[in-house]
């Protein structure tokens, strides 16, 4: 009998774990030297906060550059519309409707799971977590490294990734203690989130520090970084009350008649910016930034938290909804490729792509064999401009959120949203027509009842039990 797409993953997991430790040789020589990896994960930026994604009121120069250099894409979706999901999906190619993680509550993958630091780890890469997990709740110090990562350096909690000033951060599963002071409320917190009375030590630099050391101290072998960032992501311990929106200085933002969350987040999209610029640069100092794919894209739509409004600088782009909706907003994320001499620059694609690609799509870049039975399909014949792309019949999300179990579908022009609210047996469905209505404001799912079933069997289909075996 074949086995259900469950059973083969858990049979490649248990094959995974067990020789998760023995690392295969690199490759051999100049000419068989496999090309670097790059993901760059901005955490709750929206649709509209870059430049090249129509911001009219910051600058994104560099990443706007780098859109220029590469290929932008018009139409990429995030796992799911918070980070622990979306960020389970990235690594593992499931959707939220068959994944192990599908909301921000309690659990965490197991060794049935494959993961993209398992696959590239394998094929001889040099793995590395830089910034946020947050994959599950709560992941254990080790995690990452468990997972496939021989070097992590951040935050393994989702909730500990709310301080910009803690006490520590967590390097390969042990605390390196930093100099900053918890507020007096909060010394007791021994996830070592909330707000810092002493703040020295701002993490997000000391990220960006670690990740260009871990470019520069790998340059020799073919190596996979994922570089999870914990902005423009609000301090939701710190609330509406000036902390919200933690950084060192308000620098050119300091005259603007804003408030001081709407200053900060201006100078974490500017850092954001920079950091990305400083990768590029250490790429082309070190002369292997024409063997390096470098992607960018955000975990989910914007927030509204921390006295920060989505609305101040537009950055939804326009799109419907926000972060923990399954409304374009809170979904539909930027995404930007760039390898030099391998992707033809000044590209756009409005190919329809989600998170559960980049699995098979860094797999085949670095020639790595993919776990079977995933959702998604290698993005490398659009980033490349030649041969046949691979086409979704369709795109699938659920969110159990508290207060009621949101899905989701997009099929070509058409998009579904069906919220069920807590207690009930059944919830209405929405149907947009994407092409004609990009801002989801009209309902034509009594005109098109056909198209409305389809996608309401979609969505019975696509769930299945939230606790895989």
């Amino acid at each position: 009998m074949k086995p259900t797409r469950r059973e083969f993953l858990r049979r490649a997991g248990i094959a995974v774990a067990a020789t998760a430790m023995a690392r295969p040789a690199p490759a051999a020589g100049p000419e068989a030297r496999k090309p670097n990896l790059v993901y760059i994960l901005a955490d709750d930026l929206g649709y509209g906060d870059l430049g090249c994604y129509g911001q009219q009121t910051l600058s994104t120069p560099h990443l706007d550059r780098m859109a220029a250099e590469g290929i932008r894409f018009t139409d990429h979706y995030a796992g799911s519309t918070v980070c622990a999901p979306s960020r389970c999906v990235l690594l593992t190619g499931l959707h939220t409707g068959h994944a192990r993680i599908r909301s921000n509550r309690p659990g965490l993958l197991t060794d049935a799971d494959v993961t993209l630091g398992q696959v590239l780890r394998r094929a001889g890469y040099r793995t590395a977590c830089i910034g946020k997990w947050g994959v599950g709740n709560p992941p254990p110090p080790e995690d990452p490294n468990r997972r496939g990562f021989d070097h992590f350096f951040g935050y393994v909690d989702m909730w500990h990734a709310h301080n910009f000033y803690p006490p520590f951060l967590v390097r390969n599963g042990k605390r390196q203690a930093l100099r900053n002071v918890p507020a007096a409320k909060w010394k007791n917190a021994a996830k070592g989130n909330g707000v810092a009375a002493k703040k020295v030590d701002y993490a997000p630099d000391l990220l960006q520090k670690e990740a260009l050391r871990f470019v520069e101290d790998n340059r020799a072998c073919p190596f996979f970084l994922y570089y999870a960032m914990n902005v423009p992501h609000a301090n939701n311990e710190g609330g509406a009350t000036g902390d919200g929106m933690e950084v060192p200085d308000f620098g050119e933002f300091a005259p603007k008649p804003w408030s001081a969350q709407e200053k900060g987040f201006a100078v974490m999209l500017r850092n954001i910016d920079r950091y990305v610029a400083e990768i590029l640069a250490k790429l082309k100092a070190l002369g292997i930034e024409d063997n390096t794919l470098v992607i960018f894209t955000s975990d989910n739509g914007p927030h509204q938290e921390g006295g920060h409004k989505m609305e101040f600088f537009n950055s939804n782009g326009g799109l419907r909804g926000m972060k923990r909706d399954l409304y374009e907003g809170g979904i539909r994320v930027p995404m930007i490729a760039r390898w030099p001499g391998r992707i033809p620059a000044r590209r756009t694609s409005g190919v329809v792509s989600g998170f559960q690609d980049m699995l098979p799509t860094l797999a085949e870049a670095a020639d790595a064999k993919c776990p079977g039975g995933i959702d998604g399909i290698s993005l490398l014949p659009t980033l490349f401009g030649r041969g046949t792309q691979g086409r979704h019949p369709h795109l699938y999300w659920e969110f159990p959120h508290p207060r009621a179990f949101k899905q989701a579908v997009r099929k070509g022009r058409w998009k579904a949203v069906r919220i069920r609210p807590k207690g009930k047996q059944k919830g209405r469905l929405e149907l947009f027509d994407l092409v004609a209505d990009p801002g989801e404001q009209n309902d034509v799912a009594a005109q098109n009842s056909a198209v409305a079933a389809e996608m309401a069997a979609i969505m019975d289909r696509e769930h299945s039990a939230e606790s895989p075996p």
